[in-house]
């Protein structure tokens, strides 16, 4: 074999090794494992998907049987509240409408600050019905079913008469107003005579309790403890995560949570507007009477809150609110025209150390300038008050009374 042939020969070889090299595999690609299918609202809900002209969402129901109780109250008990409970709670706005008309609402959100950003994916509506206490949720499982969800809530709301919330005068009933305006239907809130429980609440229980947040009187009032329950401020971040893997699991604290903060909202209702029936109300607290009393005040149901501020006294009230307690009973009796019995209580609030000691003494020192014309008794009640807390106003009083004294003693040796 020639020279030129050997190095033909090589060069196929070469040329060979470069081609299996670079040729494309025929083998095919495995083929993918199958994988399971995403949980569905079925899986774990005993609900189903809802059609309106709007598209659709999905609706779940659940029945808290008569027979039960939550806490201190019994389901039973709801259907039999009286008809006018609301009435003295409401100012009169909401009279003899039977329990079967109220319903009650709360939603979870995707942020907590409100703004037309946020959506109530998940609207709760409870009511009390011969079987028990229904909580029906309606649910968007995608921003998409939005305007579906909101119909059917209008829908849902036609039969009653009375909308409960908790702080949903301030949040919820302006979140899904602007949910409404956003999907441009009409709010279904105009008919519907609104109580916000949180102001009772806090009238009742905000001195004695150190907050009136919903879960909070649930523990303290219902005696009831949650277990396993989802912080509020981790239900956005919760409903995000669904929405981008679609597992439902995911969601089942934050409809349990809905729930349970629905059913408590009903049984405080059955609790909370007593305290402001005269007559009817019992309170086990001091701080109870308190808050109610000062309540009957801006009323001006002078005498009730006098009554109650007398009974919240012989409690064991803490000394700040008993001393203000006693200050509040003397201004009321003099508003009353009862200058005498006011008298005995500005003594005993001038006799020990306590915030409203220095008032005290200078309503004393009016007293008896005005009134009796003790000129030497008004100086020394200025003078303590002074000693307490000296200001410009007291100096002068002072220097006025010390003229008049000394005049009304040379009238008298005269």
């Amino acid at each position: 074999m020639s020279d030129f042939q050997e190095q033909l020969a090589h060069l196929r070889k070469r040329i060979a090794r470069i081609d299996k090299k670079y040729t494309r595999s025929t083998t095919k690609p495995p083929i993918p494992k199958p994988q399971p299918p995403v949980p569905a609202p079925e899986d774990w809900l005993h609900g189903q998907e809802v059609a309106t002209a709007h598209g659709v969402h999905y609706e779940t129901e659940r029945l808290y049987e008569r027979q039960r109780r939550h806490g201190s109250v019994g389901i039973v008990d709801l259907q039999d509240l009286p008809h006018d409970l609301l009435e003295p709670i409401s100012n009169g706005q909401i009279r003899g409408v039977a329990p079967e008309k109220w319903c009650f609402l709360d939603t979870e959100t995707t942020g907590l600050a409100g703004g037309s950003g946020t959506y109530a994916f998940l609207v709760g509506v409870g009511r009390i019905t011969p079987q028990g206490f229904r909580v029906r949720q309606f649910f968007m499982r995608d921003f998409g079913e939005e305007a579906s969800q909101l119909s059917a809530l209008t829908e849902h709301l036609r039969q009653f008469e009375v909308l409960i919330t908790y702080n949903g005068r301030t949040y919820d009933q302006p979140l899904l107003e602007t949910r409404y305006r956003m999907v441009r239907q009409r709010p279904p809130f105009s008919s519907l005579e609104h109580l916000d429980l949180l102001f009772g609440a806090r009238r009742l229980w905000n001195l004695r309790f150190d907050s009136c947040r919903l879960v909070e009187l649930e523990n303290q009032v219902l005696g009831v403890e949650r277990q396993g329950d989802l912080p509020g401020e981790l239900i956005p971040y919760v409903y995000f995560e669904y929405v981008r893997t679609h597992e439902i699991f995911r969601l089942m604290p934050v409809f349990h949570h809905n729930a349970i903060d629905i059913l408590s909202l009903a049984c405080l209702t059955a609790i909370v507007p007593r305290a402001f029936q005269p007559g009817n109300a019992e309170f086990s607290h001091g701080a109870e009477m308190v808050g109610m009393a000062r309540w009957w005040r801006q009323a001006e149901q002078h005498e009730n809150a006098l009554a109650l501020f007398r009974r919240a006294i012989e409690k064991n009230l803490s000394d700040h609110l008993l001393f203000r307690t006693l200050w509040d009973i003397a201004a009321l009796e003099k508003k009353l025209g009862r200058e005498h019995a006011a008298l005995g209580v500005l003594a005993d609030l001038a006799a020990s150390p306590n915030p409203w000691r220095a008032a005290a003494f200078v309503e004393l020192a009016k007293y008896y300038e005005r009134r009796e014309r003790n000129y030497a008794l008004a100086l020394e009640m200025t003078r303590g008050a002074l000693e307490l807390e000296p200001s410009e106003a007291l100096e002068r009083r002072a220097a006025r009374l010390e003229k008049r004294a000394g005049a009304a003693k040379t009238f008298r040796l005269i």
